[in-house]
């Protein structure tokens, strides 16, 4: 029975063991690549234009967010360059009879420049001990660093974005230990050890976010700590104090900062090892005091802000660009205003000629008036003067009569008939005008005056029958 059983199992084993085996293997080989993804997923990336996760520590005030948007579309010009940088003098480990120092830099696959207007391009960040950096724009003159202590000095350097955000590529950095005088023991960092270099926040800013970024050396990839469990290096951190509040960064890119208070404030760096212990190196923990006044005027804090766009400050990643961007711009936008201001003119200019002619006629009317009234005063003036010149003649020689000669009679009523004669004209003299009217009655008085002292005389309208009389007798 169990022969026939034990028979049966190896026949049956040995038909499907190949089937067995192939799954087995299947199933090591997902697991395995599993492993390796999550193992790769862990290493520190220093592919900076990837934006970087939120840091895994922020503290309350502070948060951390994008780059500003200006930077982000400069950025894509310069990652085609791998800056390799060199000190040419002092020489590693060379001693010095002078405490000043001339520093002579080179720099391959990278332009540097400063751009005329905007004041920004790519440099380089030099470094004495741990002094904050000094920015590097000609590479044709050397770098004076006068009055150094006695003893010895490390210079750090490495390739720099116009924004002062490094360069991390293999190459960019560059470091020399010299002596003035003598050898001693500070500021001589050990090069088996990692070695952190802090480069920003440093100085004054006028806008938020602030960019916090580092350089790092001889720092081993994350993953080392999942082959090698005797590493002690391998999940290192860097923590960030900004005014007393941490938080832990474990990725070597730049991260960008708000929450800062107008002021002064200090920023300190340390690099820990895997306990999170500080690793005891030069210069691995570093202290930068920064004073940040919002509203600042300079370029970089307009950039932050979005005053500046990519293309007005393009000029600062390419050197070659500075003649195009001024001439487009205004062309395209000054020839569409003056013709629409051409067109507005003749509009109103009609509106005005239409309005001037209406009180033009107006005026003419006027003057139509007054004449036609002028000419007939005129008339009238001129026939006063020649009554008046009759009438007093006849009585002037009226008073002739009171001397109570006889002759006299005789000889006045010769005179008397012309007087008449004006009568015939006094009725056409109301009729022009009454004011003649008026003055011919005072003549007349005077001369029914006359009349009256007479006895013998009659009325006026009894005249002309007396004057018949008379006439009768000087006939008989």
């Amino acid at each position: 029975m169990n022969t026939g059983w034990r028979k049966y199992f190896q026949q049956v084993l040995s038909k499907r063991l190949p089937i067995i085996k192939s799954v087995v293997a299947l199933f090591l080989v997902v697991m395995l690549s599993s492993c390796v993804e999550s193992a790769s997923s862990k290493e520190p990336s220093i592919q900076t234009q990837v934006k970087a996760p939120p840091a895994s520590e922020i503290s309350g005030t502070f948060s951390e967010t994008a780059p500003p948007d200006v930077i982000q579309a400069l950025r894509p010009s310069l990652e085609g360059y791998q800056p390799q940088v060199s000190i040419l003098s002092p020489q590693i480990d060379e001693i010095l009879q002078e405490n000043t120092v001339n520093v002579r830099l080179q720099v391959k696959d990278l332009p540097i420049f400063k751009d005329p207007q905007w004041q920004l391009g790519p440099h380089l960040h030099l470094i004495l001990d741990n002094e904050p950096y000094i920015a590097v724009y000609d590479l044709n003159q050397s770098v004076v660093l006068p009055n150094l202590s006695p003893g010895t000095h490390t210079l750090r350097v490495f390739a720099s974005r116009p924004w002062h955000e490094s360069f991390k590529n293999e190459g960019a950095y560059a470091q020399t230990t010299f002596h003035i005088l003598t050898k001693t023991e500070e500021n001589n960092p050990d090069v088996k050890l990692p070695l952190l270099t802090y480069s920003r926040p440093n100085g004054n800013y006028g806008a938020e976010p602030i960019m916090l970024d580092f350089y790092l050396t001889n720092a081993p990839l994350h993953s080392v700590a999942e082959t090698n469990l005797d590493d002690t290096m391998s999940n290192w951190r860097i923590r960030s104090t900004i005014n007393g509040e941490s938080f832990i960064l474990d990725r070597w890119q730049p991260i960008y900062l708000k929450g800062f208070q107008p002021g002064k404030t200090w920023v300190k760096l340390e690099f820990l090892d895997n306990q999170g212990q500080p690793v005891k190196n030069a210069f691995n923990t570093t202290i930068r005091l920064i004073n940040y006044q919002p509203n600042g005027q300079d370029t970089l804090s307009k950039i932050v802000r979005g005053e500046l766009t990519a293309d007005e400050v393009r000029s600062i990643v390419d050197q070659n660009y500075t003649v195009k961007t001024p001439i487009t711009k205004p062309s395209s936008t000054e020839t569409p205003a003056p013709k629409t201001e051409k067109q507005s003119i003749p509009a109103v200019t009609p509106a005005d000629v239409t309005e001037t002619p209406a009180p033009k006629t107006e005026k003419q009317s006027i003057p139509t008036i007054t004449p036609a009234d002028v000419t007939e005063t005129p008339a009238p003036k001129t026939e006063q003067p020649s009554i008046p010149a009759v009438t007093p003649a006849d009585v002037t020689e009226t008073p002739a009569p009171k001397t109570e000669k006889p002759s006299i009679p005789a000889v006045t009523p010769a005179d008397v008939t012309e007087t008449p004669a004006p009568k015939t004209e006094k009725p056409s003299i109301p009729a022009v005008k009454p004011a003649d009217v008026t003055e011919t009655p005072a003549q007349q008085s005077k001369v029914t005056e006359p009349l009256e002292s007479n006895p013998k005389q009659l009325d006026t309208d009894s005249v002309p029958q007396t004057m018949g009389n008379i006439k009768s007798q000087l006939e008989e």
